[in-house]
């Protein structure tokens, strides 16, 4: 794929233009890569799998690959997605990889290398609307008593667990985290989130003293990351998952909960405290406020409480 002209471009200008994220330009590789198979493919691939689809060393030359990427149209872009159904990927999977494709060929228009994208009249396949998980604060407060925080792995596994839920972050912009983010005085973070894109979050005192704790059990480390392993190296989002399925067995909660399940109890239990839409969606650092709005179905409960002790005509 490297030899691609059209691919290389388009990567080169997700990265440097766009700024987005190591791991978006990874899956948007990965995706087209997949559309490539599917245009290397000879003959009828109605009821193809992506299995049967031919791998990258298979692909026709340079100048063939890229001219067929040209030709394609919105019929080969549907039946690229019938491949994608009969592979059993979910519907966000499709969608995902469909937005990768139409992203790439937006790109080609705007470099002239085509006068329309065939994806523009290929619709999204409709989405199942499937709510967040969420913790309760009992259970929320079961997981982070479940550290042994008199031990250095305990304090920081319970520092880190108090820090996605304080903040709402995401596994990665908590792994990501170094000492330096950390202003103790305004109690605040410095997060790095998607697109590269950079916001300050505050620190619950909790979370705050979770944090110095471990800090001083790590004894006067003062750069570097924050949440290292035992052999003292960055830890990665899979050990925090590890870790978290521990803690959530130890507590006597559903192991389906994963890190990203903190940050949407995070998010639902503002909006059912009273913050608002707006200062929410800034907090999590979602780019539109649609992203945000879902939590809102989760918070119906205290908008009916509201309701019927504001409005004159609710009923008593």
């Amino acid at each position: 794929m490297a030899n691609l002209e059209f691919i290389s471009r388009f990567i080169d200008y997700l990265d440097n233009e766009r700024n987005f994220s190591d791991h978006t330009i990874r899956s948007y590789h990965s995706d087209l890569t997949g559309f490539c198979r599917f245009l290397a493919a000879d003959g009828s691939t109605s009821e193809l799998s992506a299995d049967d689809l031919p791998l990258p060393q298979d692909f026709p030359p340079p100048p063939e690959m890229q001219r067929r990427i040209l030709e394609a149209g919105p019929l080969d872009v549907r039946a690229m997605l019938a491949v994608l159904r009969n592979s059993g990927l979910s519907k966000s999977t499709i969608a995902r990889k469909l937005a990768a494709i139409r992203s790439f060929y937006r790109f080609l228009v705007k470099i002239d290398e085509l006068e329309a994208s065939p994806v523009s009249v290929v619709r999204t396949p409709r989405q199942d609307k499937r709510l967040p998980k969420c913790l309760d604060i009992q259970q929320i407060e079961a997981l982070l008593a479940a550290p042994d925080t008199a031990s250095l792995l305990g304090a920081r596994d319970r520092a880190i667990i108090e820090t996605i839920y304080s903040a709402g972050l995401r596994v990665s912009e908590a792994v990501g985290l170094d000492i330096e983010d950390l202003d103790e005085f305004s109690e605040v973070v410095r997060i790095a989130g998607k697109g590269k894109k950079e916001r300050l979050c505050p620190l619950g005192s909790m979370a705050m003293a979770a944090i110095g704790h471990y800090l001083r059990m790590r004894k006067g480390v003062k750069t570097g990351p924050l949440f290292v392993n035992k052999h003292g190296s960055r830890i990665s989002d899979r050990s925090v998952r590890r870790k978290l399925d521990k803690y959530l067995l130890e507590a006597g909660i559903d192991p389906g909960v994963s890190p990203h399940t903190l940050r949407h109890s995070f998010a639902t239990h503002m909006l059912n405290a009273g913050a608002d839409l707006r200062s929410v969606q800034e907090l999590l650092g979602h780019s539109s406020l649609s992203t945000t709005q879902i939590y809102t179905h989760l918070t119906t409960k205290r908008l009916k409480e509201v309701y019927e002790k504001a409005h004159p005509l609710a009923i008593d």
